[in-house]
């Protein structure tokens, strides 16, 4: 999301004669794009600053901004304590950007940390930063309703609001014809999606109000599928309360909707997930997970979200997470120990009283145990022929290609004289639990 909130940033910046710099030494204006969900991300944007610091002190003309969640949360305390700053914007107040640069100007601080309940940036074509010409973001929603107790993204990005789906099709058709071949979805809650057009021409919405004026995620999924064959079509983040099996439908129908759903479950526990305020428990997630296999199959990829170490967490809860992760059998996950947001429910209410220690043994534990279950799925995939689409050159050389396949699973394989073609059929020959080895068939 923050990937894509600074093309927005950069197009808007473009239009008032900025151009973007590979040299942030000898820049005339660094932004630096900020997330605050867990306290590790905001110590990295602290040692940036003191980096910054140093190029401010070789170069008096340069400015800095703090744009986004941690910008909002901070606000003041930015401008004030880091010296160096000059400019704090939060993520609806990018439009503003010019004024607050004017402001600059003028020898005074800039903020502007107001949220919205509209803004959803519709009309900007974002400008792409640092592509390869074949993946792109969309953002198709700002914000988040869904009060997870551990969660500071309500707070630091507001409300939930859905951009105009004629104005993400445009964006998408645009992209496709300029050759891209992929796109991702984006929303805090993609699920939740929801454009009406009462709604958002602000008159009250009625219960006569035909399908044909709402729109919802899996109608707008189908949409941006509809707009070619050849153009894959991802989508992040689902929230199992939400995704509903309209949209494991559309996954069904269309082959460019690709077999892949990131699913967070956080924990395995119940009670741990009411104290989250996730509401769902542990036997309804897993029934969601089982719509999914029943509907998709068992190749569909499948990764989940975990936090470890929560308020009063036990042993044995822990434990539930382990077993919740052998029971579904991720392709992969995304894991944290508890990080204490300030403002957050869970601060306010629960005692953040796990050892620290604690908390990184039971990580390293779930750590573990999902690069196990990684390579045991991707063992399944061994002699199969699979739908790559090439992203480029591998890292580590230029006589190997790198692609994904439609259930998200990173490919490599020998360099031919296809790299012109955006898909090739590949056959997989080994693999370790992160990635693919194959030869194109």
């Amino acid at each position: 999301m923050n990937f894509s909130d600074s093309e927005i940033v950069a197009s808007i910046l473009k239009n008032e004669g900025y151009e973007n710099s590979k040299n942030p030494e000898k820049s005339d204006l660094i932004l630096i794009n900020t997330c605050s969900i867990r306290e590790k991300a905001e110590e990295t944007v602290r040692k940036r600053l003191e980096l910054f610091n140093k190029y401010k002190k070789k170069n008096s003309n340069l400015k800095i901004g703090i744009l986004g969640c941690m910008a909002e949360r901070l606000k003041d305390k930015l401008l004030n304590e880091e010296k160096i700053v000059d400019l704090v914007a939060g993520p609806d107040s990018y439009r503003d950007l010019p004024n607050l640069l004017n402001t600059i100007n003028d020898n005074k601080k800039a903020i502007n940390t107001i949220l919205s309940l509209e803004e959803t940036y519709d009309d900007i074509l974002p400008l792409r930063l640092n592509s390869n010409g074949i993946n792109a973001y969309i953002s198709i929603m700002r914000g988040c309703d869904n009060m997870c107790s551990f969660c500071v993204v309500p707070f630091t990005r507001g409300r939930e609001r859905s951009r105009n789906p004629y104005t993400i099709i445009n964006e998408a058709e645009s992209l496709f014809k300029n050759g891209y071949r992929e796109v991702t979805l984006l929303g805090q809650n993609v699920d939740s999606y929801k454009w009406s057009k009462l709604i958002n021409n602000k008159k009250k919405l009625e219960k006569s109000i035909i399908n044909d004026d709402i729109i919802s995620f899996s109608n707008l999924l189908e949409m941006v599928a509809k707009i070619n064959p050849d153009l894959r079509v991802r989508f992040s983040t689902s929230h199992p309360k939400d995704i509903t099996n309209d949209v494991l439908k559309i996954i069904k129908k269309y082959d460019n909707v690709c077999n892949y759903i990131h699913l967070p479950a956080q924990s395995g526990n119940s009670r741990i997930l009411k104290m989250m305020n996730r509401t769902y428990d542990r036997p309804w997630y897993l029934n969601k997970i089982k719509d999914i296999k029943e509907i998709l199959g068992n190749d569909c990829g499948i990764s989940s979200d975990f936090i470890t170490g929560f308020c009063s967490e036990t042993e044995e809860e822990h434990k539930d997470t382990l077993s919740l992760m052998d029971e579904v059998i991720y392709d992969y996950s995304y894991m944290f120990y508890y990080s204490e947001r300030p403002g957050t429910l869970a601060q306010r209410k629960y005692s953040d009283d796990i050892n620290i220690e604690i908390k990184k043994r039971r990580l390293s534990e779930i750590i573990k145990k999902q690069n196990k279950h990684s390579l045991d799925r991707n063992n399944l995939s061994l002699e199969k022929k699979y739908k790559v689409l090439i992203e480029g050159y591998s890292k580590k050389s230029s006589e190997y290609l790198k692609g994904r396949t439609s259930e998200n699973k990173m490919v490599i394989f020998p360099k031919t004289s296809f790299y012109n073609k955006k898909y090739i059929d590949v056959k997989i020959k080994s693999c370790n639990s992160a990635t693919l080895f194959g030869e194109i068939c």
